[in-house]
């Protein structure tokens, strides 16, 4: 029987007493890493993405519930992997390089995290840069050791790695240099659309930015409930809906810092507050209805309303034009259960200032 959580209240006390102590563990010591780091460039973008990105690692962690006894092998995994991506992420926006072999080479990692019979290479060949301390390499280590003699992971490695190749892609056009970025998406779009054909490129750009999909897969291949068949329906349930609600939402709540910092932000491209509300409400009705054929179904549907409520409960949210409207608009298209999850995380926020 499954002891995945059913409902929201089983789900807060896993994520708030078991889940986020462990992540938080491994991500001490992920920090104390890049502290270690001696290129000072390099350990400046490790230590940041940590302390500005760890969320990302406390929300990715609630799949280790799916792993069940093994939710410690996915804690590693999902945090390891996690923080990688956003250290590349780091090194990318806010690169001493504009070169996109650089940035193809530096997402290799991934590639290799999620490969375990890959050798590890020196991603940073192509840049100044180079003295980590083996902070990247132990990082792909670190997920390959958990994937590594995994019987199982035959029926999800063509899965994952679409949505790695998918992420990486955008990783390398959305960080070249400002003038080559949007024409370089948008010919990556047409290549790619019938992926996503009910999406714009901006929308499907988003959509391939998520880890959401890699670490529910990842955790069901732990936790011994993975085939063929179920690896297929988590991808077509992830990938493009739940992915995209999640990035679309993050740029939401991020477009005043991005525009400062000259970031491309996906949410700029919406025709006007209302033309972005309509979409984000498309994009709830259709991950709800492609969570219907997902394994431990009201999980996922829980997953879908607290990146409501989680992004939502973000102080950021209060300084944006039209938040009060867009808010109301979006939970009740998700349901009461956002509504809960923002109170309850809000809550949480008080609780640790």
């Amino acid at each position: 029987m499954s002891r995945v959580p059913g409902n929201t209240i089983l789900l807060l006390r896993s994520a708030f007493q078991k889940i986020i102590p462990m992540v938080d563990k491994e991500i001490d010591y992920w920090r104390s890493r890049a502290e270690q780091i001696p290129n000072v460039e390099l350990r400046t973008q490790a230590t940041s993405s940590i302390d500005s990105k760890g969320f990302h690692c406390k929300g990715g962690g609630i799949y280790a519930l799916i792993a069940e006894a093994k939710d410690r092998e996915a804690i590693t995994f999902i945090v390891a992997y996690q923080t990688i991506c956003d250290y590349l992420d780091n090194l990318c926006d806010r690169s001493t390089s504009l070169n996109p072999d650089d940035f193809r080479l530096l997402h290799q990692a991934l590639k290799d995290a999620l490969t375990p019979e890959n050798e590890i290479i020196n991603y940073y060949r192509l840049r100044e840069e180079q003295d980590d301390g083996g902070y990247l390499a132990e990082l792909v280590a670190a997920c390959q050791g958990v994937l590594k003699n995994q019987e199982e992971y035959r029926y999800i490695e063509q899965q994952v790695w679409q949505l790695e190749g998918l992420y990486a892609d955008l990783q390398v056009h959305k960080h070249v240099k400002i003038e080559e970025r949007i024409p370089r998406l948008t010919g990556w779009y047409e290549e790619n659309g019938e992926k996503a054909s009910d999406l714009s490129w901006y929308e499907f750009s988003a959509a391939a930015g998520s880890t959401l999909g890699i670490f529910c897969l990842v955790s069901y291949m732990l936790g011994g409930k993975i085939d063929s068949n179920n690896a297929q329906n988590i991808y077509s349930g992830y990938f493009p809906y739940m992915h995209g609600l999640h990035i679309l939402l993050d740029y939401y709540i991020d477009q005043q810092e991005d525009m400062e910092e000259g970031d491309l932000n996906f949410c700029s491209f919406y025709m006007d507050n209302n033309h972005m509300k309509k979409r984000l409400i498309y994009f709830i009705r259709q991950s709800k209805k492609h969570s219907r054929n997902l394994p431990d179904r009201k999980f996922h549907e829980m997953i879908q309303q607290g990146l409501i409520g989680l992004y939502l409960a973000d102080e950021k949210v209060a300084g944006i034009e039209g938040s009060e409207d867009m808010c109301k608009s979006l939970m009740k298209a998700s349901g009461a259960t956002s509504k809960f999850i923002n109170f309850t995380i809000k809550f949480y926020y008080r609780m640790e200032s």
